[in-house]
Parts: C-alpha cells; structure tokens; sequence
C-alpha cells in the first residue's frame, strides 16, 4: 500500500497522509452515523461511556467532542478496524501481524472545536517497544483553519517528555518547559476519505476549530502483534488476541524506548479532555463557550 517513499516519511517526519483510502461513499456513511450520534446526544446532561461533552453542551444545544470507543458503539466504525486499505498499510511498516487497540472520534465541531494540547500517545501506554500508531480516518477536509492534527518533525526519535503537573499525569506536556520547538510544528492536511498516520512517541496537538467547517477525525490505535502493554491487559489473554485484525498473535518484542508511566493516575478522569484539565499552562487558546453562528454546511 506505501511506496518507500512514503515510508521514508514516516520514519524521518513520525507521521504522513494517506489520499483517497475511502471512498466518497463510505465517508458520507461514517458523517450520516455521526449525525446521528450528535443527535441523540441530546437530552444527555454529561459525560457517558459514549459520549465526552463540551464544556458549551447543553440538552438544547449538543456539543460533542469525542464519541468514546467508537468501535463498539456503530458497525459502520468497527468495520475501519479491518479495513483492507488501512491494514495494508500498517502491514507496509511493520509487518503481516497487526493488532487493534481501541478507537475515538474527535469531534472537532465548526466554530467550537475544542484543542488538543501536546502530547505524545507513548506517554499514555508504553509497549514492551515502539511499534504503534494512530491512525486517523478523515470525515471531513483538513485544512489549517479548523484545527488540523500538528505533529513535531523527528520527535518520536527523541526522548519521552513529562506529561505531569505537580506529580500527577495530566496527558499534556506544559509547554513553558520548551521541550521542543513548536515553531517547526507540520499540519497533517488532507482531503476527506484520506488518513493520517502517526507514530506512537510523535509530539502532536491540534488548535481549536475556529472556521465554519467541521473537523472531525476517528482514530484508530493500532500495533504491532509483538507490542505488550507495559501496564498489563485486563481482560486477560483471549481478549488481547482476540484484537488481532491480521496475521497471528506473537510472543513479546522488548526493544528500547524511553518510558515514563501515567502514574499517579490523571486526578479527571474519563478522556485525554479529561485528563488535561489538570495541566497548569496551556498553549492553545480556547474555543468560544457561547453558540457561534457558522456557515450552512
């Protein structure tokens, strides 16, 4: 599915963009069953085991930042996790033996979309080594006006950064520490039905959408069979090879990477949103708290 080029990129960058791997078709299906979710997300008063709520939510006005899960909650996701297209690709950088981790749908709404401030994925769930990523399925067209995933050039070559305040990991890394240069920042740009894979020790945030246009993108985590969870897998072995979504399972690869544990655990709980409430300086600023007239879409 990758051309070496394309290979090349994300070994030297940690993160690319994958055209057309949707088709026109299957992107307006995944926008009609998210349609639908942000509809019957009216009337819920706060967060659930599906939805994470903007701050502006209101029964009247529903504003949904992440559909959690998202795999379990529709057909028409669970389906990417297999999708021949995205294996393949996944299978272009690490091999025939890939497993699935779980999913969200960032919901970055026009006018409102909240940000996602630095961070690296790595620092949330080291593996015994570094082959993960994130792979993200594009709903709409991403464009530098509404917020696109930003990623630090060659940073998942690079050390694993604190993502804690005052002792307690908050899912962020506070930027006055200058741990790297978020000048040098590349946007991942793309049309919908395209995706955008990044490497699980990338520094990478996203600014709040400010435009008329929505932004909303799935992720998808994803690793190789021969990463193990460090933190351990709850629901035992059958459940962790039942994530397999092709090849076979495989016994635990150690490799070095630099690991810090998300330990104490995040004081709010319930998503990264959540988590990086705890941080003590922000980079991005925050979207409008009040209803913003956009365009019609």
């Amino acid at each position: 599915m990758l051309t070496q080029a394309q290979i090349d990129e994300y070994n030297e960058i940690g993160a690319i963009v994958v055209p057309d791997v949707l088709t026109r078709e299957e992107v307006q299906r995944l926008r009609d069953v998210t349609d639908g979710f942000v509809e019957r997300a009216r009337g819920v008063t706060g967060h659930t085991e599906i939805y994470d709520l903007e701050d502006s939510h209101t029964p009247e006005n529903p504003r949904v930042r992440r559909i959690k899960a998202a795999h379990l909650h529709d057909p028409a996701y669970a389906a990417l996790t297999r999708h021949p297209k995205i294996i393949a690709v996944l299978q272009s950088l690490w091999g025939p033996d890939i497993r699935f981790d779980t999913a969200k749908l960032n919901m970055k709404c026009a006018g409102f979309g909240a940000p996602v401030e630095w961070h690296q994925d790595w620092a949330f769930y080291p593996h015994t080594n570094d082959d993960l990523a994130a792979v993200g399925v594009m709903f709409d067209d991403m464009a530098m006006e509404n917020g696109p995933l930003m990623v630090i050039p060659g940073s998942h070559r690079g050390p694993t950064y604190d993502h804690h305040a005052e002792g307690v990991f908050c899912g962020a890394m506070d930027p006055t520490n200058r741990d790297v240069d978020y000048s040098k920042a590349v946007p991942l740009l793309g049309k919908a039905g395209s995706i955008t894979v990044h490497h699980v020790r990338a520094v990478h945030g996203s600014a709040p959408n400010l435009s008329d246009h929505d932004r909303r993108l799935l992720l998808f985590q994803f690793r190789a069979a021969d990463a193990w969870p460090l933190l351990g897998f709850p629901g035992g072995i059958e459940k962790f090879n039942a994530l397999m979504v092709a090849g076979q399972p495989r016994e635990p690869r150690l490799s070095p990477a630099p690991v810090r544990m998300p330990l104490p655990p995040a004081t709010k709980q319930g998503s990264l949103y959540e988590n990086q409430k705890g941080m003590r300086n922000r980079f991005f600023s925050q979207p409008a708290t009040e209803p913003v007239a956009v365009a019609a879409q």
